[in-house]
């Protein structure tokens, strides 16, 4: 199974709070949510655990549903929906099959 959003895709935020902003997923998480850079703020109190470190509110990246999210485009640079196609490689002089992402507008290969 090909995971159709992985860390390090540009996703753009579709529903919710942050709606049409955009950024990369640091993290995957399990139950299909994910850590995407500079959405979904929230502000966390946080003490000090340590002597000398300093307690206080810290702003943090809260974790978002996968199904608010979209996947950009790298042709088209518009959100949209990710598709796996089947193609043969030769590798180490054997023909394997591999399963690739493709973005569903322009059909271009997703990192």
């Amino acid at each position: 199974m090909v995971a159709k959003i992985k860390s390090g895709d540009l996703v753009k935020v579709i529903r919710g709070k942050d709606r049409g902003k955009e950024g990369t997923v640091k993290r995957v998480l399990k139950d299909d949510r994910l850590i995407v850079e500079g959405v979904q703020i929230v502000k966390k109190h946080v003490r000090a655990t340590q002597q000398g470190q300093q307690a206080g509110i810290v702003e943090v990246e809260a974790p978002i549903h996968r199904s608010n999210v979209m996947v950009i485009d790298p042709e088209t640079k518009q959100p949209t929906r990710v598709g796996v196609i089947v193609k043969e490689e030769a590798r180490d002089g054997k023909v394997k099959t591999v399963r690739v992402r493709v973005a569903k507008k322009s059909g271009k290969e997703l990192a």
